[in-house]
């Protein structure tokens, strides 16, 4: 039996131990403290909204990441639930700019809807058009019609599985796999629907470089030729949303990778794990 037919049928807790070591090596011990910890959301208002939203620092700068001005005139979530990167984009976004928040799923486009209502004022709600599709596919059917997308990707979110017995039980190498299908499917789809000239955030949950650097090199070799892309570095405005953070707020350090950014939460107080790549769309 080779190598790769070993790896492949490692599962389990040990599996999961031994995969994410060889990767962080000695620093895999200290992330695995910050997922015992609670990690402390940071509580996001916009005035005239009904609630707070609480997430993830880390997840605030992913959404604070994608380079917005007064004229950008669509914006597309595409993978949007629960909702969190929502509303700081559309605390952000000019009053002309319409946000197309999607999610695949039934049941998390409810928990979408009910964000939408509950922590964006009627004012900007206005502006946003929640749908259920398959963003995987929409490239079938349009293209080069938004200015920015985020791409926040489903991933294997180890933080969440390593807490979860059942899940952690149930861990396999396979499962990068299915996942890096799904994530490759999406990204493809959604800078097919960018149009040239415009910026796009791809970021996940996970730790796992082949859902990271490994995906947004394959769109590297896909498109160079044909549809040339630009990596930028980040330009974190924070007076952007200020007046929404209601609780103690520290942006977090973000770490280079080839291809993106990285934020770790043995560094940021529990913040993340997220990573992030901000992709230009050249003319």
């Amino acid at each position: 039996m080779g190598k790769k037919e070993k790896n492949e049928k490692l599962s389990g807790k040990d599996a999961f131990e031994k995969f994410y070591s060889e990767i962080y090596g000695e620093r895999w011990e200290k992330l695995k403290q910050t997922f015992s910890q609670e990690n402390c959301l940071t509580e996001f208002f916009i005035p005239g909204a009904q609630k707070s939203y609480f997430l993830d620092s880390a997840s605030i700068l992913a959404a604070l990441a994608l380079p917005l001005d007064d004229s950008v005139e669509t914006i597309l979530d595409l993978c949007a639930a629960p909702g969190g990167k929502t509303v700081v984009l559309s605390s952000r976004m000019s009053s002309e700019t319409q946000l197309f928040s999607n999610e695949r799923s039934s049941d998390r486009k409810k928990r979408l809807c009910i964000t939408v209502e509950e922590c964006i004022p009627p004012s900007i709600s206005s502006r946003i058009k929640v749908s259920c599709s398959d963003g995987a596919v929409w490239c079938k059917k349009q293209s080069e019609c938004y200015d920015r997308i985020l791409l926040d990707a489903p991933c294997s979110s180890e933080r969440h599985v390593y807490n979860d017995k059942k899940y952690l039980d149930l861990w396999t190498t396979s499962r990068i796999k299915q996942v890096t299908t799904m994530q490759w499917a999406l990204l493809s789809s959604a800078y097919r629907l960018l149009k040239k000239g415009g910026y796009m955030v791809y970021s996940t949950c996970a730790l796992c470089p082949q859902e990271n650097d490994g995906i947004i090199s394959r769109l590297i070799e896909k498109f160079t030729k044909s549809i040339p892309l630009e990596l930028c570095k980040p330009e974190v405005i924070f007076s952007e949303i200020k007046n929404y953070i209601k609780s103690e707020f520290v942006i977090p350090s973000y770490e280079k990778t080839d291809f993106g950014y990285q934020v770790l939460p043995d560094v940021n107080n529990g913040a993340g794990p997220i990573y992030f790549s901000i992709i230009k769309k050249c003319e």
